[in-house]
Formats: C-alpha cells, structure tokens, sequence
C-alpha cells in the first residue's frame, strides 16, 4: 500500500461500538485440510473470491485479537490485486457497501480498482454506484490521493462526478465536511461533475446549513452563551424533536443516552416511541441494532432509575423487533464459541445473534472452547438479556470444534456455528466428528458456519457448508433463501449489473 499505514490501538480487550453488518456464501474445491490457521490448528483455506468477501463483510479495518487492522488492509489489497475477476470484486464491493453498509474496506476497494483497472467502460458505473452518501467520494478521493497521488484517475472522475450530481442542497449541505482536510468542495473542484444547482451553490457558498437533528443540536450549543444556557437549548432541541416525531427511529436509538443527560423529562416520550410497534414494524428494525444502546447507556453516568427505565424499555423494543426475524422449520442446534480470542466484538455480536435465533425458533443452545455444553436459558427472557447471559457463561479458554459434534446427543436440521473460525484443540478440523454424530443421530443436518473475524480460513470444506461471514439486519433472510438454494447469495452477488 505504498507505505502508508492505519492508525490502530493495540488490539482490543474489550469489545467495539460498531456492529458488524452482513454475510456472504462462495464455492470452495478442497475437501481435505490444507493450511494452518493463526492458532496454529488445521484448516481449510478459503477461495480467494470467499476470502474477499468474508473481509468485506466483516472487517472496519481494526485491530483483531489475531490480525492488526493495517494487516487486514495489505491482504484486501493483496485479494483485490490477485483476483482476475474485478468486476466481481466490484460487485462484492457494492454488495458490501450498499447491503451491509461497510463503508471503509468499500472505499478501499474502489481506490485500488481506480488504480489497477483502465478502460473498462463499467468502471465509472461502479464508482458511480458504490457512493451511498456524499462522504463517501471524500473517503475514496481520501485514499487515492494518499495511496497513489495525483492525477485522479478519469474513469474515477466521471463516476464520482455522476454520483455527486445525484445529491439534492441538504444532503450536499449535510456532508459538507468545512473542517476536514478534503472538503466537498474540493471534491468538487477536483472530479468536475456535471452542473446541478445544489452544486453550484455548494461551490459559490450560497449553500444553505442542513437543517438536521445534529445542525439544530450543534446551534444549540453555539448559541449559548453560558454552560447552564446550552444545556437548556439543547434539552428544547430533544423536546422538539421527539414531541414532533421529527427524530427517525434509528437516530432515537443513537442517541438515548444524549436524551437521557439532555433532557431527562421527555424519558417516558422516549419510551414511547422507542416500544411503538408500528415503528418498529416500519423501520424494520431487527435486534442486534439494540445492543450498541445497551452498551452505551450503560456506560453512562445517567442515574440508576432513569437508566433502569430505558433499558428495560431497550429490552422490549429488541423483543418486539422480533417481528421482523424469518423463523426457520424443525430443530436448531446453536454453537457459541467462547474461546479466549472471541473476547470483544465478536462475543457481542455472535452473543446477540445467537440470543435472536434461539428466541425466533425451536432451538438449543450450545458454548464451547476447551469443550462444549448445552445451556438452559430461558426462551422467555429478553433478547438482550440472553444475550448477556450468554456472555457471562462464557469460559474464555481454547477452542474445539470437535467438541460440538462430541457432546450434541439428538438430531437437528441445521447447526448454526458462530466462530472466529480459529480452532486449535484436537489440531485436525472436525469433519470425521461430524460425520460421527450424523451416523449416531441418524440425520445430517445443514451446517451454517459463521465467520465473526475474517482471519482467512474454515473448519469445513467451504463446498460442504453454508459459509458464512459477519452478521447484518439481512443475515437471516439470507439463511431463509440458502434453505431452498445454497447458491442464492452467490447468485445474488453474481446478479449485479455493472
């Protein structure tokens, strides 16, 4: 990459504000293990295109319990200089940014392929297609310009010149970004896009601010004069907002913790619209969106009995979310890996899937690292709190895959795996256990392999599984068509026009 490097703490002991989004499904050839994971047990490699796609769908781009965050970038750009098909890497790439809303490994990719394919008529499409918001031009400019200079690309020109044309005053004015060091308006001066008269504006200084929840809220503070003023113009902004319904329901869940310092009075307005189930029905809301205001509030200093109030409030929403979550036919069998380097982001998210899972279907629960046992929990709880539960069971030792197959005693349709995929106990994959435990039970189930790093690597051969990578508002859907076709994310992908 030129030298340069991303910024990166060393690798977390806890866990991470963003959610991971998606997941994805690719063929595989070998049947036999042939590699080494990073734990050093065996494994099964991933194709390339899988292992592109497993890095797009789950990767920020920071540091992991196994891989630095600016590891991760060298081997995308690695995957995105050795795979042939680039148009498939722009497709995953699409898919990736406008399905699972993964926007830095996107920006990434459309940099490198700004770099590394010329002439290609559909390459202004793609540049075109994978900015979702205005930001995103800044971003991708951001990295070519820091990778590889000047001049910009003109396939990158015209494409991002199109998107920036397709944005109205208020969304130009809303990603405006006056205090960075690539500004709209230089992006502007530097891809030329065709004229709009938002454009124009933005260029002339006759833009008009977006008048958004954030612009009120940042006026509010710039107008005051004295710390107690800002905190009463502000407070007037949250009543406004959630009195008048003018807050979306996915910014009323950022935010809970600002409303409950801000403005503690309109808690139970909160509660209101956070629990209203045609909201939730509307929004389409599903439950892992919860659980980054779970963590927050309860990282706050918000007193006990109004943070009690929200969470329980957080609680039942998450269950009424359920609503929104495809239910699966006959029994599942959910295996939690809880080894010690699923600490953080991983745990959290694979925790809360699991939690969503059991509750929408007929199924049991299963932790394993060192080895594996079922947990009794109650089906009745909340999402979020089986959630939690799970995580305080967790043992935090090796991993042993073998173990799930071991110890699993009836048969079940399908085994979900949520996993770092970095098994280690019993250093051969644990294909001959499974095999074992379908003869036993008299029944094969599907095996649904979740992979919550994207290290690179299976414990099944990637032809025989449903693999999986990262988990988004549309993971369950996806498992909902590959129950009738096992290619259908693949087609899906493959579908795109460009």
């Amino acid at each position: 990459m030129n030298g340069i490097e991303l910024t990166n703490p060393q690798p977390p002991e806890g866990g991470d504000e963003q959610t991971m989004k998606f997941n994805q499904l690719l063929k595989r050839q070998s049947k036999s293990p042939d590699t080494t994971n990073l734990a050093g047990g065996q494994a099964h490699k991933q194709s390339e295109k899988l292992e592109l796609v497993t890095i797009l769908l789950t990767s920020f781009l920071e540091n992991q319990f196994y891989r630095s965050g600016n590891d991760t970038a060298k081997r995308l750009t690695d995957l995105v200089s050795r795979i042939p098909d680039k148009k498939f890497v722009a497709k995953a790439a699409l898919y990736a940014r406008r399905e699972a809303g993964m926007r830095s490994v996107s920006h990434l990719v459309a940099g490198e392929l700004a770099h590394s394919v010329k002439g290609q008529e559909w390459t202004k499409r793609f540049f075109d297609r994978v900015v979702y918001r205005p930001d995103d031009v800044l971003e991708i400019l951001a990295y070519c310009l820091a990778v590889y200079g000047k001049p910009v690309p003109n396939a990158l020109k015209k494409g991002l010149g199109s998107a920036l044309a397709r944005f109205d005053a208020h969304q130009l004015a809303k990603y405006r970004r006056d205090s960075a060091t690539l500004k709209l308006v230089d992006a502007v001066n530097l891809v030329h896009p065709p004229h709009t008269e938002a454009l124009r504006k933005l260029v002339d200084g006759s833009l008009t601010p977006a008048n958004t929840w954030e612009t009120q809220l940042t006026r509010a503070g710039q107008e005051a004069e004295t710390d107690a003023q800002k905190d009463r113009f502000k407070s007037e902004v949250w009543s406004r907002l959630i009195n008048e319904r003018k807050i979306g329901y996915f910014a009323l869940l950022r935010n809970l913790r600002n409303i409950a310092e801000q403005a503690p009075r309109m808690i139970d307005q909160a509660v209101e619209m956070l629990t209203d189930e045609n909201l939730i029905r509307k929004s389409l809301v599903l439950p892992f969106r919860f659980r980054s205001a779970l963590d927050a509030l309860e990282a706050s200093d918000v007193p006990r009995q109004r943070r009690q109030k929200l969470v329980r409030a957080l609680n039942r929403a998450a269950d009424l979310s359920l609503i929104n979550v495809p239910r699966f036919g006959g029994r599942t069998l959910i295996a939690m890996d809880c080894s010690g380097s699923m600490i953080g982001k991983p745990m959290k998210v694979g925790s809360l899937f699991a939690s969503v899972l059991f509750r929408a279907n007929d199924a049991d629960l299963m932790l394993f690292s060192g080895d594996a046992r079922y947990v009794n929990l109650n089906s009745d709880d909340g999402v979020l709190s089986i959630a939690q539960r799970i995580e305080e069971k967790a043992e935090w030792s090796g991993t042993n895959f073998h173990a799930v197959f071991q110890r699993a005693n009836q048969a079940y349709d399908r085994v979900v795996i949520l996993s770092d995929m970095q098994a280690w106990m019993g250093h051969w994959t644990p294909k001959e256990a499974f095999q074992r435990f379908a003869q036993k039970v008299g029944k094969r189930p599907r095996v649904y392999s979740f992979d919550l790093a994207g290290y690179g690597t299976l414990q099944f051969p990637e032809k025989e599984v449903y693999a999986l990578a990262g988990i988004s508002d549309k993971t369950m859907e996806t498992m909902k068509f590959l129950e009738e076709d096992k290619q259908a994310l693949l087609r899906e992908i493959e579908s795109i026009k460009l």
